[in-house]
């Protein structure tokens, strides 16, 4: 699989710039999201690097067919109508595995937003998870990670943090309207 991943990778024209992250459990955040391909080439990419990072989908894409494939992708759908629910039984899944890499996109869609979601922030303090910076630039179709990130008891905070450090990265995302930070 890693081989059929980096060759569609080269196919498309995408250098990938790191490998997976070293720990056993963690929290990949992917940004800028503003396309349904960002899941695709973020899959690639993890998958070309040995690894396979689980990500949440909104439930309503798992229509017949199409949910087979997002979920044999690493696809769990989730329930955006109820996050309190989201949250803990995402905190109960890392608590169970042994090893669980999870990709988020804290914009939360694809759409143009000027507040991230801090979703993520929740999850990895309770569960005590690292947080890496991972980015897909459709700009100069690199993907990877940067940096892993320490977070605080201030979400708010540490998310303009990690606002500040993508902004610094000057990504495009596939739709470079829809991305704002």
């Amino acid at each position: 699989m890693e081989k059929l991943c980096k060759w569609i990778l080269k196919i498309l024209g995408w250098t990938v710039d790191s490998g997976i992250a070293p720990e056993a459990k963690c929290i990949l955040l992917g940004v800028p999201h503003t396309s349904i391909w960002d899941f695709a080439i973020a899959y690639l990419y993890y998958r070309s690097q040995g690894g396979h990072a689980k990500c949440m989908v909104k439930k309503e894409m798992f229509v017949p067919v199409l949910g087979s494939i997002i979920r044999a992708m690493g696809g769990i759908p989730v329930d955006r109508k109820n996050p309190t629910r989201m949250i803990h039984s995402i905190i109960t899944e890392f608590n169970k595995a042994e090893s669980l890499h999870l990709a988020i996109a804290p914009e939360g869609t694809r759409k143009t937003v000027k507040h991230w979601k801090t979703g993520f922030h929740t999850i990895a303090t309770n569960a005590h998870l690292p947080v890496y910076l991972a980015y897909f630039d459709w700009g100069t179709k690199h993907v990877g990670f940067k940096q892993k990130v320490e977070l605080t008891d201030d979400p708010k905070a540490d998310m303009a943090r990690i606002q500040s450090i993508y902004k610094q990265m000057n990504l495009i995302g596939k739709h470079p309207k829809r991305y704002e930070v």
